[in-house]
């Protein structure tokens, strides 16, 4: 028997999961979302006026899934673009889908690689830069029944700004380190 202890933040408690609702064209496609990264489930958090933010915490029974997990390879690359471009799945027969979280330059370097002024192999270190987290996606029915509520607990704006602070400062590196990759990289028809 194998558990995942997985997370979801966002405005609702969520104890049965509804994995048709999210957007077709996200990284690994339409699914519901989680991480098995407690602190970085909690920098996702959000402040929305009026609504309470939740760290929604599960346990997943991997046994009888068909897992794909990816990293941060041509595949991973390919298949977060057919997305992006809304393609139709090519691994909709995947229960559950694992994979790093392209970083948010990502509809900027899609849209530099398809207007010609980026090459592939450019556009994937672009998307390699900064650290790694990992995605867990729900694709079917048969995952979300196999994912188990185990508590919800309110953060405090106090504790998303503290978290705000370091997103902000891992960006700011991400932004750095990007810079001296496109120096590096230069023009494309050279």
């Amino acid at each position: 028997m194998s558990v995942m202890k997985l997370f979801h933040t966002g405005y609702e408690v969520i104890e049965r999961p509804d994995v048709k609702i999210g957007r077709k064209n996200a990284d690994l496609g339409q699914g519901f979302y989680l991480s098995d990264n407690e602190e970085f489930s909690r920098r996702w958090a959000r402040i929305k006026r009026g609504h309470p933010t939740y760290l929604n915490q599960y346990e997943l029974e991997t046994e009888g899934l068909k897992i794909k997990r990816f990293e941060k390879d041509e595949e991973w690359f390919e298949y977060i673009f057919r997305n992006r471009m809304n393609a139709p799945d090519n691994l909709a027969e995947y229960d559950l889908l694992i994979g790093p979280i392209a970083n948010d330059t990502i509809y900027d370097t899609f849209g530099i690689l398809t207007s010609g002024l980026m090459k592939t192999e450019d556009a994937l270190a672009v998307l390699r830069l900064g650290n790694t987290y990992y995605q867990i996606v729900l694709k079917t029915e048969k995952a979300a029944d196999a994912l188990r509520f185990v508590q919800a607990s309110e953060l405090t704006p106090d504790e998303i700004a503290s978290y705000r602070e370091i997103v902000q400062a891992e960006e700011k590196q991400f932004q750095e380190d990007f810079a001296k990759l496109f120096e590096e990289i230069g023009d494309p028809d050279d």
